[in-house]
């Protein structure tokens, strides 16, 4: 027997004993009656206590305390207890419960778990956005209602789940592709996992463009070497014609040397994580070196003309920018035809610095110029091999930039010509004013 039983017992024969003692005092006929009366008033209090004990059994409260004499009152604190460990174990679990809905929120990748009959459960809300549904809304929902992909319903059909699904033309613009993997677990029910991976798709897309590309641009030049080698070793040739098959050799060995030169260019700047080594570069040195160059390049054939402030310099890695930005000045020359004018500018726009390269020659498509700096990306191959150009320029171009804070800018209007502007950011512009004085 427990201590809360034997307080009772207790009470109870108290009760009993203070009855008849009264009732032997007054006089001893009516000791029954006060044992009688006693007796029942027990018994009402602790039916009234009985109900209350009820009532806080149906609606438990852990923050609140009923107060009751005796052995109802021990009964109302134990309870208390108990109710407030219970909240107390059942608020940690929602909390834990809390922490792992909001660290499947977090996650990149899409959740959704499907009972035995494929019907939504539960989703986080980047599954919401892969599959376009709306879990509150769509919640019990079969999910191939709602997911009518021909391959993701097949592979829920055919069950085979050890492989993940591809689904393309998902999202919006159709342009997304996502990974979807199912996971069965506990009485037939799924985990569904999904994960976009159109960058991983198109990363690996342009890395294949890319061998093709090199190995193109290499094959040519390889097949006129080696028909020319096999031509001079099999064919009596003249002094004269075996000349002119060693300048092409030497040219197309020459293209394939600029070819690979500009690959490792392009693969240490891509490689480097680390900031270019910088300097105050001697800006009116550079521009004169890049006048003279597009001079050389043009042999005449164009106007050029360049405006300068030569007090304004930036901060970096000359032989890099001096790479990038001569680059633009030779694409100008190369794509403006005979008679066409270049106009280099350098200046200060207040709030950093703009070199721009202005041509009048072919002008460029719009549709092509967001694809520009793409590796071996040309708007037209043939015209491309005929000015020399690798198709990697300009990809050098922008991880140059890139290391040095710098946005490239295109404008251009086919068959009227293009700018190409450079902005430095004015934390790399400086006024240099020993070079201002030596421009003098």
């Amino acid at each position: 027997m427990n201590v809360i039983w034997t307080r009772a017992m207790v009470s109870l024969l108290v009760v009993a004993l203070i009855a008849l003692g009264l009732g032997m005092w007054c006089r001893p006929a009516v000791a029954p009656i006060f044992l009688g009366v006693a007796l029942v008033g027990y018994v009402v209090f602790n039916s009234i206590q009985t109900r209350r004990l009820w009532h806080a059994l149906e609606a438990p409260a852990h923050d609140e305390v009923i107060h009751a004499p005796g052995i109802w009152g021990e009964i109302y604190y134990r309870l208390h207890k108990l109710v407030k460990r219970w909240h107390s174990q059942i608020r940690q679990v929602e909390m834990q419960h809390q922490r792992f809905i909001q660290a499947i929120q977090a996650s990149p990748n899409g959740v959704v778990m499907l009972d035995d009959q494929n019907q939504i459960e539960w989703s986080n809300a980047i599954a919401e956005s892969h599959f376009g549904f709306d879990t509150k809304r769509d919640l019990r929902q079969h999910i191939t209602h709602l997911v009518r992909h021909p391959d993701f319903v097949r592979y829920l059909h055919q069950q085979r789940y050890d492989e993940d699904l591809h689904m393309r033309g998902m999202g919006e613009n159709r342009q997304k592709v996502l990974a979807v993997q199912a996971f069965p677990y506990g009485d037939n029910r799924k985990l569904v996992l999904t994960q976009d991976i159109t960058e991983l798709e198109r990363t690996d897309s342009m890395r294949r463009d890319f061998v093709a590309n090199v190995s193109h641009e290499l094959k040519t030049p390889l097949t006129v070497l080696s028909g020319f080698l096999e031509t001079m070793r099999e064919l009596p040739l003249s002094e004269a014609d075996r000349a002119r098959y060693l300048d092409i050799m030497a040219q197309q060995a020459a293209r394939m040397q600029i070819i690979v030169n500009d690959l490792l260019v392009l693969a240490k700047l891509e490689g480097d994580a680390k900031p270019p080594v910088e300097h105050m570069i001697d800006m009116p040195n550079l521009l004169r070196h890049l006048r003279d160059d597009a001079l050389g390049l043009s042999s005449g054939k164009h106007t050029i003309e360049m405006e300068a402030d030569d007090g304004l310099t930036v901060v970096g890695a000359e032989n890099e920018l001096m790479s990038a930005l001569g680059n633009l000045v030779s694409n100008a020359v190369r794509y403006t035809p005979e008679g066409g004018k270049i106009t280099i500018r350098w200046r200060d726009t207040g709030d950093g610095a703009v070199f721009s390269v202005t041509d009048t020659g072919i002008g460029i498509p719009a549709e092509h110029i967001p694809r520009l700096t793409e590796r071996f990306y040309r708007v037209d191959r043939s015209r491309s091999r005929d000015t020399g150009g690798t198709g990697l320029g300009l990809a050098i171009v922008k991880h140059v930039l890139q290391r040095h804070d710098a946005l490239l800018q295109v404008k251009s209007e086919e068959g009227r010509g293009s700018e190409f502007a450079v902005r430095f950011a004015a934390a790399r512009t400086f006024r240099d004013k020993v070079a201002a004085a030596k421009a003098i």
